[in-house]
């Protein structure tokens, strides 16, 4: 059940023109098929054709994507969300035809141009539809067969679409694999989650669905509640009435949605799955792909579970990175490839920095080997305090707040400022304090507690909304880990009872100094409370149980210091090789107290050759000696993202050469790992460097460029770790087609993937974003910072100030051949009191006035004082309506550096 909410952040590739046009005019007309040719970046052109199936007299809207020649491949069926229609999965289904798949989209029933009545994909409806589409797949002559009426198909989808690939799995045989994304495995579960109404989420996705009015306009035998209806069945309709009044699900609500769950039929779902879903999900969460991974793993299938930063309530959903492991799943899968690195079983996308210039987080990946469940690696955490007493108000307002479905794109952003946007009100709650943490302690999973309930209501029961949040050590600023609470309808607790409490399954990091806060409330704005006042009572039993995973680790494990790493380019050893030929030179001794430091530069300059042109160009006086470099000096520690920044002819490019020991220094010193650099020095066997336009071999896959690149260096085979720097690189499937295929960002990422064999301990990279759009810089970012996450250190020289803001640890500021700053990227971007609130729609004057805000283009900018915190301003602006997308630092990269190097900029 998928929103549609504004997809900022998820990029989206754009249509030449004639294609946009191309695309309007492929208008349907009865049951024909119009086909369409495609844009696509990358060789074959995809073609499309559009037609309307008649599936037990339900029309049925749908497009099918192929491309290239005439042989028969396997084919894939792409679900949208709900309230969408197949255009929603337009381009994913043209770069899956372009990686050699038939490819079928279609428009659910009452969604689109289908006709029908929306049923929650029953069995008897939505289902019954999908089998009629694999049916018609059968019959292509474009698709391969295992068997007469037997396509070689997968499924994939988000949310609604993500659960027909699990309902199809289980109800039909022929579907070979599956990769199910931010969906449900018990919808029941998911919107009566221990048995209280989720009534925020149930409301919008019922609207989304009862907005659309009757198929085709026309009137059926609900009469006037049509109106209120829509497309819904009459059974759905009635459920959601009868709940959204009462308050509270009954038994027959239940069984009605678990009949339309995969859970239903999941002893029968044993093919390959993919599973993908959002750490940001008050919808869906992170427990629903839990309980499917259990169960189709124990049904004997190859499962791999994937955590994404996003989900229903916004974020980054990681679209490109997921699409490309989709296609690699499908790749293994259903081409039956055996060469294709589907990726780890787990991985978990975690927040490793802010952008400043949007507010957003920037995120790396850890993984593990096996999936880890939400229960491993427990550890105890005592909580303190006595029973304590709170109201359930009168009608159960005002109501606390956690997530709220619509606004969680800006909110998930929070987290990163330390604050969150998590109200609970004085009188309402219960909250029990653990001691301060000695160390960080990652929280993979669901927390566990138990605890004692007593209520006064008369019935004896007692709705609760269980939370952990992390609390700073000024005791105040708290922040609750993806928004998300656990409710719990508590019976027969008049004479009090005692509960086992699963928390909401996170992935946080609690850092030293903070400590844990178990809080209990009484209500929840996105739940159903009772309506009637009552007291209750909680006390804790037992200490918070804490999941850590401490088989999740990151995903580049560090060498050590002695594993030797990638040579130079050929060219870049051939030369070393001329220049010391021709000059014997002692280099230093060895330095040991630097034989851990990947680089230290110390006093190193570099005179110009070439007259009066530096002074033309205002690089030197009248009578001083041009210098390229001055005097430089800096470090550079383990783990570390340098970013190398200066406006042009700062000496950026000269350092570099120097440092590679292409060119020598006249004066000063540069050492890597306590060794004197040289041309032709040992160490530089342990850098890998990148230079702008790799050379490749076109007709060659990536792979064979590779493998053959390797046995050129004459180093044994297994010293290349040729499956790490793939992995690292994350090419996927396009690893085994021809590099004339590959687009400028799948060349660029070939390049350093080739600069990384051997895992060298110090990695260069000169422009690496240089030609590429924004989802390929966003890419080569998490490329950089894959690598470094091991310990290894990459130093990366661009003019993408914004990018090195994201991608780098640390800054080195040139100007002039000299050194005009060094340190941690806060450092040099400082911070102040102003706020960037950026918007998704417009804001009146009024609210602009009243927030003592300015407008700028970006959004708006709000100044900080003494009286207004980050949390407050955040509650203000929600309690006013904003359209909030986005909250961040107002400094950017851009400001320090101009800042810095003044006019020469």
């Amino acid at each position: 059940m998928q929103l549609r909410l504004p997809r900022r952040g998820f990029p989206r590739p754009g249509l030449p023109r004639w294609a946009a046009v191309a695309a309007v005019l492929a208008v349907l007309v009865g049951g024909a098929g119009t086909w369409t040719a495609v844009a696509s970046d990358d060789p074959p052109t995809v073609h499309r054709a559009d037609r309307m199936l008649d599936l037990d007299g339900v029309r049925i809207d749908t497009s099918y994507f192929t491309a290239g020649g005439s042989g028969r491949r396997p084919a894939v069926l792409l679900g949208h969300g709900f309230g969408g229609s197949k255009d929603d999965v337009r381009e994913q289904a043209e770069r899956l035809a372009g990686d050699g798949y038939a490819v079928l989209t279609w428009s659910a029933r009452g969604f689109g141009r289908s006709t029908g009545q929306i049923g929650l994909n029953d069995p008897e409806r939505e289902v019954k539809d999908a089998r009629g589409l694999v049916d018609w797949l059968a019959g292509r002559p474009e698709v391969l067969l295992d068997k007469a009426g037997d396509p070689r198909v997968g499924v994939t989808g988000a949310s609604y679409g993500g659960a027909i690939s699990l309902l199809a799995a289980g109800y039909d045989p022929r579907v070979d694999a599956i990769a199910p994304q931010i969906t449900y495995w018990n919808l029941a579960d998911a919107l009566f989650p221990n048995g209280v109404f989720k009534k925020l989420w149930a409301g919008v996705f019922f609207s989304g669905g009862a907005g659309v009015g009757p198929a085709g306009g026309s009137a059926n035998a609900r009469g006037t509640s049509d109106v209120a209806c829509g497309r819904f069945s009459a059974e759905v309709c009635a459920l959601y009435q009868r709940v959204a009044v009462s308050g509270k699900p009954d038994a027959a609500a239940r069984e009605l949605l678990e009949a339309r769950s995969p859970s239903a039929v999941g002893a029968r779902i044993k093919v390959p799955a993919l599973i993908v879903q959002g750490q940001s999900d008050s919808l869906f969460t992170l427990a629903q792909s839990d309980a499917m991974a259990r169960t189709i793993t124990a049904n004997g299938a190859p499962v791999a579970v994937d955590w994404t930063a996003g989900g229903h309530d916004g974020g980054d959903r990681e679209t490109d990175r997921v699409e490309a492991r989709i296609s690699a799943w499908f790749d293994r899968h259903l081409k039956r490839d055996t060469t294709v690195a589907t990726g780890p079983a787990f991985r978990v996308s975690r927040t490793g920095g802010v952008d400043s210039t949007d507010g957003r987080a920037t995120l790396r990946g850890a993984t593990a080997d096996t999936y880890p469940g939400l229960a491993a690696g427990q550890v105890p955490v005592a909580l303190s305090g006595p029973a304590r007493s709170f109201a359930n108000p009168a009608g159960a307002n005002p109501p606390a707040i956690s997530a709220v479905p619509g606004l969680g794109g800006g909110l998930s952003q929070l987290s990163s400022l330390g604050v969150g946007l998590s109200l609970d009100f004085p009188g309402q709650f219960a909250a029990f304090d653990a001691r301060p943490q000695t160390r960080p302690v990652r929280i993979t999973g669901s927390p566990t507690v138990r605890v004692r309930v007593t209520s006064t209501a008369p019935d004896g029961s007692a709705v609760l909304f269980a939370k952990v949040y992390d609390v700073a050590p000024d005791g105040r600023r708290q922040v609750l880990p993806a928004q998300l609470v656990s409710p719990v309808r508590v019976a027969d607790a008049g004479r009090g009872r005692t509960v086992d409490l699963t928390l909401p399954a996170v992935d946080h990091e609690v850092a030293a100094g903070h400590r844990l806060r178990l809080v209990l409330a009484a209500t929840d704005l996105g739940y159903a409370s009772p309506a009637a006042p009552a007291t209750y009572t909680v006390g804790v039993e037992s200490a918070l149980t804490v999941p850590t995973a401490p088989g999740v680790t990151t995903q580049a494990a560090g060498l050590p210091w002695w594993v030797w790493g990638l040579p130079l380019v050929g060219v870049v050893v051939a030369a070393a090789l001329l220049l010391t030929a021709r000059r014997k030179v002692t280099p230093p001794a060895p330095d040991p107290a630097l034989a851990e430091v990947p680089l230290q530069i110390t006093g190193l300059s570099k005179k110009y050759k070439g007259g009066d042109l530096p002074q033309a160009l205002g690089f030197a006086r009248a009578g001083e000696t041009p210098f390229s470099v001055r005097d430089l000096s800096f470090r550079v520690e383990q783990g570390q993202v340098l970013g190398l920044l200066g406006p042009n002819g700062a000496g950026k490019t000269t350092t570099l050469r120097m440092l590679m020991g292409l060119i020598t220094p006249d004066e000063g010193e540069i050492r890597v790992f306590g060794q004197a650099i040289r041309p032709g020095a040992p160490v530089l066997s342990r850098v890998g460097a990148f230079v702008e336009g790799a050379g490749f071999l076109p007709h060659l896959s990536g792979r064979e460029n590779l493998e053959l690149y390797w046995r050129a260096t004459g180093r044994p085979a297994e010293d290349a770790h040729l499956d790490e720097a793939l992995r690292i690189a994350n090419l996927g499937g396009a690893l085994e087609r021809s590099v004339r295929t590959y687009s400028q960002g799948m060349r660029q990422r070939l390049a350093i993937a080739q600069a990384m064999l051997g895992l060298p301990d110090l990695l260069i990279l000169d422009e690496p974003t240089n030609g590429l759009d924004p989802p390929q810089i966003r890419e080569m970012r998490e490329v950089m910072i894959r690598y470094a996450a091991g310990g290894r250190t990459v130093i990366v020289s661009s003019h993408l100030l914004a990018e090195v803001e994201q991608s780098c640890t640390h800054l080195v500021v040139m100007d002039r051949g000299g050194l005009v700053q060094a340190g941690p990227v806060r450092e040099i971007t400082g911070s102040d009191d102003t706020l960037l609130v950026t918007l998704g729609g417009p804001v009146p004057d009024t609210v602009v006035e009243k927030l003592g805000a300015v407008r700028t283009d970006a959004g708006l900018l709000v100044r900080l004082d003494a009286a207004t915190t980050p949390t407050a301003l955040i509650a203000e602006l929600v309690r006013l309506e904003v359209p909030v997308t986005g909250v961040g630092p107002h400094r950017r990269l851009e400001d320090a550096f101009l800042t810095l190097i003044g006019e020469t900029a």
